[in-house]
This record gives C-alpha cells, sequence and structure tokens, in this order.
C-alpha cells in the first residue's frame, strides 16, 4: 500500500504520532510518503527513516495565497498515493480541497512513491501562477459545496478524487472572532470531504458528526515507551533550586490552550502545603523519609511557546514559586523527581506527556476536558477548567498526603500499563486506510 501523510507546521505531538504510523508501515513494507513544512523533515528526519519526502509550506495560520498554493502542491504530490492521511484540521482541509481536482489519469503502475516526492518541487515551481488559478478555482467549488450537500456527502468528493481521505484531528477549535470563523468553515470542509475522520476526544467526534462528518472513529495516538531517567532525583533537585520542596510539574506548549494562567493562579496562593510529606522521587512521587511541612511548593513548567515573555513577567512582578524551563530533552529526569504532575489545560486530546506521565506512576491532578478524562481512567484528581480554587485544594491534598499520593501513583502506574503502543496504533491505521478503500463500515 502506498501511503500519504499531510501534516503542517508542528513541534510536538502530531509529528511524533506520524513518526510512529510511518516507522510502522515501513516495517510492514508499505511505501510512505510525508508530505509538509521543511521544519518537519528538520526536525523528524523521515528520509532518515527510509520515507519518501515533499516539501510543501503547510502553515499553522490561514493565508489565502499560500493555501491556494498549498492545494496544487498537495494534489501533485499525492497522485500516486492508494490512502491519504492528513493531520490536523489545516493539513486536513487542504487536503480535502485538494480532492476537488479531477482524479488520476490512467491505470497506475506502482511507481515508487520517493518520485512523487522528488517531483514535487520542480512541478511547484513550473507554472506556479496556472497551478494557483486551477486551485482557487477548485477550492471555491469544494467551499460551495460545503453550503450544498446531498445525501449527508460532499457533492465534490467521491467521483472527483479517487483517492480515500482519512483525517485526524489532534485538537480542537479554541479561537474565537475572525481567526475562530475562518476554521470553523476549515472544520466543515474536513467534516464534508474526509471518508473518515478520526479524532483524539468524545466532544471532538460529536462536533464532526454535528457538521456532517460520514465515519466517525477515536484515533488511537499512544505516546512512545518511557524512557528511563538518566540522572538521579536529587542531581535534578539540585539544578532546579528546589532543595527539599515539593516539586508540582507541568509539560505543556507555552500557548492559551494549555491553561497557564490558571496554574500560575494556584502558584499565586496555593504554594504553601501543611502536614508531613515524603520527599520526592519515590514510588509515590516521594521517597524514604518525612520532613515537616508547610513547606513552599515549586511549580516546574516544561515547555516552550509564544506566552513565555507575558508568563514570566507575571511570574517576575508577582514573585511567583515557578521556574519556566524552556524546551527539555530530560522530561522522564524531570518526571522522577516530580512530586506531583498537573495540566490545566482549556482543551486537550490524548496529551502525549499526560500518558509518560501515567506510565511513570506519578499522582495526576488534572481538568476535567476533552479526551482526558478518557486517557485518565479515574486513575488521578479531575477539576474543572478555571476553578482555581478546586485545583489549588487537589494539588494541596495530594502532596500533603502521602497516602493519597500513594493510591494515585498505584493507580497511574496500572492505567499506564493499559495504554495502547506503536503496534495498536499502527493496526488500527491500516484498519481505517482498508475500510475507507473499500468504501466499507468495519
Amino acid at each position: 500500500m502506498r501511503v500519504a501523510f499531510v501534516l503542517g507546521t508542528t513541534s510536538g505531538g502530531t509529528g511524533r504520532h506520524v513518526v510512529m504510523l510511518a516507522e510502522g508501515l515501513l516495517r510492514r513494507g508499505h511505501q510512505v510518503l510525508v508530505v509538509g513544512p521543511d521544519s518537519v523533515e528538520e526536525q523528524f528526519g523521515f528520509r532518515a527513516l527510509g520515507a519518501a519526502f515533499a516539501p510543501v509550506p503547510v502553515s499553522d495560520r490561514p493565508h489565502p495565497v499560500n493555501d491556494v498554493r498549498a492545494v496544487a502542491r498537495i494534489r501533485r504530490c499525492l497522485r500516486e498515493a492508494d490512502v491519504v492521511h492528513a493531520h490536523g484540521l489545516r493539513a486536513g482541509a487542504l487536503t480535502a480541497l485538494a480532492g476537488a481536482f479531477p482524479s488520476r489519469t490512467g491505470p497506475q503502475t506502482g511507481a515508487p512513491m520517493a518520485r512523487a516526492g522528488a517531483r514535487a518541487g520542480g512541478h511547484a515551481r513550473r507554472g506556479a501562477l496556472g497551478g494557483a488559478l486551477t486551485a482557487l478555482a477548485s477550492a471555491l467549488r469544494v467551499l460551495a459545496s460545503v453550503f450544498t450537500r446531498r445525501k449527508g456527502v460532499l457533492t465534490s468528493r467521491r467521483g472527483a478524487w479517487a483517492v480515500p481521505l482519512v483525517v485526524t484531528l489532534h485538537n480542537a477549535l479554541t479561537a474565537g472572532g475572525l481567526v475562530g470563523a475562518v476554521y470553523g468553515v476549515l472544520e466543515r470542509v474536513v467534516a464534508r470531504g474526509a471518508d473518515r475522520v478520526l479524532v483524539v476526544s468524545p466532544d471532538l467526534g460529536d462536533r464532526m458528526r454535528a457538521l456532517g462528518a460520514r465515519d466517525v472513529r477515536a484515533a488511537v495516538v499512544p505516546a512512545p515507551p518511557p524512557r528511563a531517567a538518566t540522572r538521579s532525583v536529587r542531581e535534578v533537585l539540585e539544578e532546579l533550586g528546589a532543595a527539599e520542596r515539593p516539586v508540582v510539574l507541568t509539560v505543556a506548549r507555552l500557548a492559551q490552550q494549555k491553561g497557564l494562567d490558571t496554574l500560575l493562579d494556584v502558584a499565586a496562593e496555593g504554594s504553601q502545603v501543611p502536614g508531613e510529606r515524603d520527599r520526592p522521587g519515590g514510588a509515590a512521587g516521594g521517597g524514604p523519609g518525612e520532613a515537616e511541612g508547610g513547606e513552599e511548593l515549586l511549580f516546574v513548567v516544561a515547555g516552550d511557546g509564544p506566552l513565555r515573555e507575558v508568563l514570566q513577567d507575571r511570574i517576575d512582578a508577582e514573585r511567583l514559586p515557578v521556574l519556566l524551563l524552556g524546551n527539555r530533552d530530560d522530561v522522564p529526569d524531570l518526571l522522577a523527581a516530580a512530586t506531583l504532575v498537573v495540566w490545566p489545560s482549556r482543551w486537550e486530546g490524548q496529551p502525549l506527556s499526560l500518558s509518560e506521565a501515567l506510565m511513570a506512576g506519578k499522582p495526576v491532578v488534572a481538568t476535567a476536558v476533552g479526551g482526558i478524562p478518557e486517557l485518565m481512567g479515574g486513575a488521578g484528581v479531575l477539576v474543572p477548567y478555571g476553578d482555581v480554587e478546586a485545583m489549588r485544594a487537589a494539588v494541596r491534598k495530594v502532596v500533603g498526603d502521602p497516602g493519597e499520593r500513594r493510591r494515585l501513583a498505584e493507580a497511574a502506574a496500572r492505567r499506564g500499563a493499559e495504554l495502547p503502543d506503536a503496534e495498536d496504533a499502527v493496526e488500527a491505521a491500516l484498519a481505517a486506510y482498508r475500510t475507507s478503500s473499500a468504501g466499507e463500515d468495519d
């Protein structure tokens, strides 16, 4: 089978997930082409895995001219594919728009998809204006058909482009205003243009069905096997300047979706924990020996993003006990040293870092949003998004109660052992490709 992945700008879980799928498909003898910005090849190294790569600038923000060009290039790249799997709303919508083009001409002869990737750049450079204008006309036809449905099926889809399209949506729409309106249109394009939509949370699935998606299934997005820590807990605590202080860890991109303003609110007034506690690093997030309570928590955030300066300004102005570490490649070390792991997000699908925390057997406090409750399966404390008092109380209780911490750590380890692995994800993807190609429900 010749599988083409399309993805946009990503530096995190989406790219890692595509790497996982590409590796599994290549091991099984399938041909893989990855279509996306140069930055994803630089970061994830798809060519080094044995896949072909075709550079197409799928940005993370709408841009009419660039998007029209991207649609034309995507169409050229995918002519030899047996199935197309787009990841993310932007990539999925642009690929669905590319599906408005005429179907492949003539029978396919199984030419290696590497040649498709190699040709894509040259083809895109030749006749760029003509291709862009053709793409624009086709895109407008598809957008028009989004609002002119017949029997629940995108009218321009099948019969115009014969390649089945599977789209995995890794995130929900959280923006408002004009950006939110644009993304709302893209959601409809995906819902009515894809043969199958895979979603990372039940609420996202409900939205896609309401928008007209004909086949919506749960996505299988596992975290990679956890890596062992390379440093001792004491070394990590010394680096953080934590000494004997309990460490509350958050692993997140510094962006609006992650709810880090709530975390700072918790840190502002919830950093003193009464009672006894274990030291960090043991099986329950603590270790041998006990210390007197009343010590200040240290909140540590691993990750970077557009809100770093804003968050740091508030931390400095209010003298909050919060460290912004930036991007880190030693998350296993940080997990081992953490007393508790916290997710204050506005919305999440199946965050890989949360799966990693569960597999590491760490106590978790998280917001009850998106796919988090299903992912945790009862192995942690859930609080409403934005409820600072509830999150503050949960953090204080877990850190201050060694028995509760042990219970949550044991529950997390059990849940972590139940989570799907890479083989499960590849098999689920192949099943989606086969049934989409056959036009059947499984």
